[in-house]
Parts: C-alpha cells; sequence; structure tokens
C-alpha cells in the first residue's frame, strides 16, 4: 500500500486573508501520460495559511492542448481535466479566471493537482507529496540522550544514540539504531509513504502480548541525499507510544497522525 500524508489535503483554495506567495528559482515540472504537460523556470509558490505550498505556472509553459474545461461552476475558478495519450485525470489543473483582490496575481496561471499526476520535479529530482517549502528546514542531530519507547508497558527501543530530528511546525522524531530496537517485536509491513524532505518510508507493526499496533514505526531505507543520517532508523509515532527521554515522559503531541 502506497499513501501520502497529503491526499486529504491536497484540494487547494487559496483564502483571501490568508493569501501568500512568491517567486520561485526553480526549474519544475509535472508529467503524466508519458508526457511533461507543465515546465516553467519562472512558477509562483502559493500558500494557504498553515497549508503546503502549491506551485502555480505560467499559461505560456503549460501544454494547454492537454487541458478540457469540466464545466463546473465556481466564480472566480475554472477547473480541468487533463487528457493524455488516452489517459485522462478529472479535475486534475485549475486556474483563476476571474480573481479577486491579491489572487489577480494568478489570472494567467495554472496549478496542477499534485496527487493526480504522475511525477513531478524540482531541478532533475523527482519530488514527493507536495511541493517544498523553502521556509520548512529538517535537521538531524546526532545525540546522547537517553531514549526509551514503551508500548503498553513494553520496552520496545532503548538507546543513548539517537538522531534527533527537527522539521518546522512537527514534533521532534527520534530515529533510533536497530541494534537498540527489540526486533523480535516488529513484523514489516506493506505500507509505504512518501515525504518531500526525506524520500519513501517503509513501515514497521509492533507486537506487544495479544495486540498488534498497525505501522507504528517507520525508516527510510534509502532517503534523499539532504538526509543521509537516518538512513534504516527507526522513529516511532510519538502521538502514539510512550517515549521517555532522559527519564521523563514526554507528552503526547496531537498532530495530523494522532
Amino acid at each position: 500500500m502506497t499513501t501520502t500524508k497529503a491526499e486529504a489535503r491536497d484540494e487547494i483554495v487559496v483564502p483571501m486573508e490568508a493569501f501568500r506567495y512568491e517567486s520561485s528559482p526553480r526549474w519544475v515540472r509535472v508529467q503524466f501520460g508519458g508526457e511533461f504537460i507543465a515546465d516553467t523556470r519562472q512558477a509562483l509558490l502559493v500558500w494557504n495559511f498553515n497549508h503546503i505550498p502549491v506551485y502555480f505556472f505560467p499559461r505560456a509553459d503549460v501544454r494547454e492542448a492537454f487541458l478540457a474545461p469540466t464545466g463546473r461552476s465556481h466564480p472566480e475558478r475554472t477547473t480541468y481535466h487533463v487528457t493524455v495519450n488516452g489517459r485522462t485525470a478529472e479535475n486534475a489543473a485549475y486556474r483563476y479566471t476571474n480573481p479577486e483582490g491579491e489572487r489577480e496575481v494568478l489570472k494567467e496561471y495554472v496549478a496542477f493537482r499534485w496527487n493526480k499526476m504522475d511525477t513531478w520535479y524540482e531541478e532533475a529530482e523527482q519530488v514527493f507529496v507536495h511541493a517544498r517549502d523553502p521556509h520548512t528546514r529538517v535537521d538531524v542531530v546526532e545525540s546522547t540522550r537517553h531514549v526509551q519507547i514503551v508500548v503498553d508497558g513494553v520496552t520496545v527501543a532503548d538507546t543513548t544514540r539517537p538522531f534527533l530530528l527537527f522539521e518546522t511546525n512537527l514534533p521532534t522524531r527520534y530515529y533510533i539504531p536497530r541494534e537498540d530496537v527489540r526486533m523480535e517485536l516488529l513484523t514489516p509491513s506493506d505500507s509505504h509513504t512518501q515525504c518531500p524532505y526525506k524520500g519513501i518510508a517503509s513501515y514497521y507493526s509492533v507486537n506487544v502480548g495479544d495486540r498488534t499496533l498497525h505501522d507504528l514505526a517507520w525508516y527510510y531505507p534509502d532517503p534523499i541525499a539532504e538526509q543521509p543520517k537516518i538512513k534504516d532508523l527507526l522513529a516511532f509515532y510519538n502521538e502514539k507510544v510512550d517515549i521517555y527521554v532522559d527519564g521523563e515522559l514526554e507528552p503526547r503531541p496531537r498532530t495530523f497522525w494522532s
């Protein structure tokens, strides 16, 4: 099973009071049906408040012959199906044809719904889930903190050599060497998720007593080049396990994964 954590949030409508954008210096391309349907070095990166960024492409850099209006009615926006080489992605693109206020800047731009396209590239690298936010940091720092992962009263991992991953607006994640994890309690899962800042994750379920907690731990067998320190280390959802750091129980955060 391959999922993305952003699929439920992929419908981007920028509210007036939250509108924010900036020019992107990156070469951005979108591929569908074996064709690059958008290819630009002049994209706009647009945000909703507390939302993932969205690329808007100048119409001149979009192959509009592949776009057909859906006929859906909206006072500001026209929505398009994308059809290429016999394949159709419904409601996969949109343009602000009658924008109001600050959104006037988007009038000659087209956006695509990320999960409806086949592949996205920033420069020559494939990017997953959504556009990378240039204002998001992901720092991985080696530590000597004592970290224990406890599930239903059973210690599943115990280490004094974790790597701490700090990602903007997310809880600290504790990545643990396999040698410090009770791997006999873990069962490989078929699940995978994607992250634009780390790569493709694989999962383990945790078996404690007569309970199986599905997809409770994850690791990156081949993280993107920027994050080599987390390769093959295991992390557990802070939201779902008890994590002790230097003997103190960490509060469980409330996030999208709770």
